[in-house]
């Protein structure tokens, strides 16, 4: 399936032709991935949970010194508005994918540490229409297979979405090289962390069980949602140290994020999870995540 190649993008303050020049090669978020982002759904124009990722963006920036604008989220509700307008994915059928990207700005100098008065920092939006998943992922579910890559708990980095994807870039290539789907990052001591782009959700005895957010791992908005969901829907939500042996003998399991949705988990490893096909949980938690995302519209 084709994607849209975008038309527009809006940054600092502007739309601008998409093919057009738009950063300085002295751009932080260029030079030193120095910078925070944040991506979310829009149904009908309408984004989803856009307080959430601007209060997560704004602890990120804080993380690494990045000072946003005070009125970053009114900024950034007429930038999604402007934008999905010029994309025509403002339509009453529409379905986008939004990117929120902060770098700390253009600085002259070279070295680790901005020096002088900071600049501005750099702020841009995209949009893409949302691209189903590929049939076979809800059909058949996801294989992952563990990074090499592991993830420390003591990091203060863990939480926050920052621009530096070095990691995430190669435990994909790792999972694609591997036969796989994506690939799982464990922590240092080997417990379950989160995937590439997603938070891990296992199902087990009646329970929604979740890697902590001591277990180095973004604290995602629809990892959030699903804990409130799972004590709606009759399972108890834990949040705690789980294992690859906890996720290989869970009943099922599956992925979250804000663009993708929910996304069965079928096996690891090479190993099934449950009966190797994607559960009813899964496909409950699927279905009413979409249908909160068309209602929030």
């Amino acid at each position: 399936m084709t994607v849209d190649t975008p038309s527009h993008v809006w940054v600092d303050g502007q739309l601008r032709p998409a093919d057009g020049l738009h950063l300085s090669v002295f751009d932080r978020g260029f030079q030193l991935g120095d910078g925070v982002f944040e991506t979310l759904r829009a149904r009908a124009g309408h984004p989803t949970e856009l307080a959430q990722h601007v209060a997560r963006l704004r602890r990120s920036a804080a993380g690494l010194a990045i000072r946003l604008p005070e009125d970053v989220e009114a900024r950034l509700t007429g930038a999604v508005a402007d934008l999905l307008a010029a994309e025509s994915l403002d339509g009453p059928t529409s379905d986008a994918s939004i990117r929120i990207t902060v770098s700390r700005g253009p600085i002259f100098m070279r070295g680790l540490l901005p020096h002088g008065a900071p600049p501005p920092p750099t702020i841009v939006v995209q949009a893409w229409a949302v691209v189903p998943p590929p049939a076979d992922h809800l059909d058949r579910g996801l294989h992952l297979v563990a990074s090499a890559v592991r993830r420390d708990p003591e990091s203060p980095l863990a939480a926050f979405k920052t621009t530096s994807r070095a990691d995430y870039v190669y435990a994909r290539v790792e999972a694609r090289d591997a036969g796989a789907d994506d690939a799982l990052f464990l922590t240092i001591d080997g417990y379950l962390s989160e995937g590439t782009t997603a938070n891990l959700f296992l199902v087990r005895r009646g329970e929604l069980a979740t890697p902590s957010l001591a277990c180095a791992i973004l604290p995602g908005t629809t990892r959030d949602w699903l804990l409130g969901w799972a004590t709606r829907v009759g399972l108890v939500p834990h949040e705690g140290w789980l294992t690859t042996r906890d996720l290989v003998e869970a009943e099922e399991a599956f992925l979250s994020s804000s663009v993708a949705g929910i996304l069965p988990v079928t096996k690891f490893a090479g190993e099934p999870i449950g009966d190797g096909l994607p559960g009813p949980w899964a496909r409950r938690a699927r279905a009413d995540r979409e249908a909160y995302i068309a209602g929030a519209s």
